[in-house]
Formats: structure tokens, C-alpha cells, sequence
């Protein structure tokens, strides 16, 4: 099925021309190919294969010819980032060229307060004409019992740490019903969790942070049709009965072609 997919893949976004031998065609995403990325987030990055057999990023090596390097853990959450991306300092240093975050659907199933961005404050600032007038200054929220004040203590450490590698969110995709025992059970997302917020106000609040910190959003729930409410859909997931919430090797390979597509549009690095 991959080689099928490469072939169209290759058609509709690189420029062709006539192979001779000694010039052969471009490979599909080549911006991508023999790039390190790495990859945070939780279950469904986990290298433990959590719900299925193969992960998306294992297809992205397959369609793109990227070198994936996985920090995502099950279970974690957007407080756990900065951790995730310190093991990578430790680890690889500067040789690394892309960061994908795919995080959100835990904070949202464990009732973490959305937060704000920023908090205010009324301090003097210098203008026109050597005066100083009180103004209202905003500064970043560091709240990390905060989703959005999550996002900005990972994003911090990113900026200031890697400075020049490109850094792409990606929001969470549908969650549909999960049992993994009589204490972890998890509603679908037609209901809200115990704060009373849906799961779209978590992918919003990542939407939310291209703008906050100057990154670019994957869109990924909506652009990779994961839709595990619909019975139609238990093909793409682990357990039509115990869990919709785990992609399995057929999902993952969907979630990873809309991906694909995607960061063809994006730089692999700022080189």
C-alpha cells in the first residue's frame, strides 16, 4: 500500500522531470529525507506500540525517508513535554533538525484547567519624547497546573533551547469510549470531562498556540478523518468495545498520509 501511495504522493507535490541515470526523479517530501525529527507526546507516540502495530512516525519514515528519534510516553501530558524534550538535549544535543509535539488528549481526560496565555500587569514604559506613561504589559503564563500555561513552559524551553530547529504542533485527534479497567474508564467525547470542557477546547487552545509562539499547527483532527464515534470507523482503532481511543496500524497509516502531505509544505529545518 506504501509504494502505491509514494508513487501519487510523489506526482502531486514534487517537480518531475526526466530521469537519466546519473539525475533521478526527486523522492516524494524530499526536504524531509535523511532528517533527523523527533517525535513528544504520549501513547500514541510511544514506541510501546500502545493499541497497534506500527505507529504513524514509523510511516513517516516510509513515505518521507525521515530518521525518527521518539520520546512519547503513555499516559503523559503536556506537563511532561519539557521533560521529554530535555532527555532529547541529553541525548542527541543540537543534531537534531525537527520537533513534532502531538500532546492535549491527556490534559483533557484528566481535568486540567484551560489557563491563560498571558497574565497583566500596569508597568512604566519609556515613549515618544523620553516620557514614561503606565501601560498594561502582558507576560507569558508559566502556570503548569494550566494547559495553556503548559504549553508555554514547553514552548520556552524549545525557544530558548532550539532556537533554530523547526518546532510543529499537532492537535489531538477525536477521542472516542476507552475501558482499560473498572478504574480507567473513559467517556467519548460527547462528554465533557470533569471541569465541563470538551475535548475542542483543548485542540483549540494548541490551534491557539501557532500564533502564542510563532510554530505551525497540524491540524491533525480534523484533516486525518478519525472519526471513532461512528461505528463505521472501528476498522481504524484498537477495540470497537474497550477502545476507541487508540489507532491501530490501519489508523496510524491514515493519520501518518494526511501528515505526509502536510509537512511537504513545511521545512524540514532552517539551514
Amino acid at each position: 500500500m506504501c509504494a502505491v501511495w509514494l508513487l501519487g504522493f510523489c506526482a502531486a507535490v514534487c517537480p518531475a522531470y526526466a530521469g537519466d541515470g546519473d539525475h533521478p526523479l526527486p523522492v516524494a517530501g524530499t526536504q524531509w529525507k535523511g532528517r533527523k525529527v523527533a517525535f513528544m507526546g504520549d501513547s500514541i507516540t510511544d514506541k510501546a506500540h500502545v493499541g497497534t502495530t506500527k505507529n504513524y512516525w514509523q510511516y513517516l519514515q516510509e513515505m518521507l525517508g525521515l530518521v525518527p528519534f521518539v520520546y512519547g510516553i503513555n499516559g503523559q501530558q503536556w506537563r511532561d513535554v519539557p521533560g521529554q524534550c530535555e532527555r532529547l538535549r541529553a541525548e542527541r544535543g543540537d543534531d537534531i533538525d525537527a520537533i513534532l509535539i502531538f500532546a492535549g488528549t491527556n490534559d483533557y481526560n484528566s481535568g486540567t484547567p484551560l489557563g491563560t496565555w498571558y497574565t497583566t500587569g500596569e508597568v512604566p514604559v519609556e515613549v515618544s519624547g523620553l516620557r514614561s506613561e503606565l501601560r498594561t504589559r502582558r507576560t507569558l503564563s508559566m502556570d503548569g497546573d494550566t494547559f495553556r500555561g503548559r504549553i508555554n513552559i514547553a514552548m520556552s524551553y524549545l525557544k530558548a533551547n532550539f532556537p533554530d530547529k523547526q518546532v510543529i504542533l499537532l492537535t489531538p485527534i477525536h477521542r472516542g469510549y476507552a475501558r482499560f479497567g473498572d478504574n480507567n474508564i473513559q467517556p467519548d467525547e460527547s462528554y465533557p470531562n470533569s471541569l465541563g470542557l470538551y475535548a475542542d477546547a483543548y485542540v483549540d487552545a494548541v490551534k491557539e498556540a501557532a500564533n502564542v509562539w510563532a510554530v505551525p499547527v497540524i491540524d491533525l483532527n480534523s484533516i486525518c478523518g478519525l472519526y471513532p464515534n461512528a461505528d463505521s470507523h472501528t476498522r481504524y482503532f484498537h477495540d470497537a468495545q474497550s477502545d476507541r481511543l487508540h489507532p491501530n496500524a490501519e489508523g496510524h497509516y491514515r493519520m501518518a498520509k494526511a501528515l505526509a502531505y502536510q509537512l511537504s509544505s513545511y521545512p524540514a529545518n532552517f539551514e
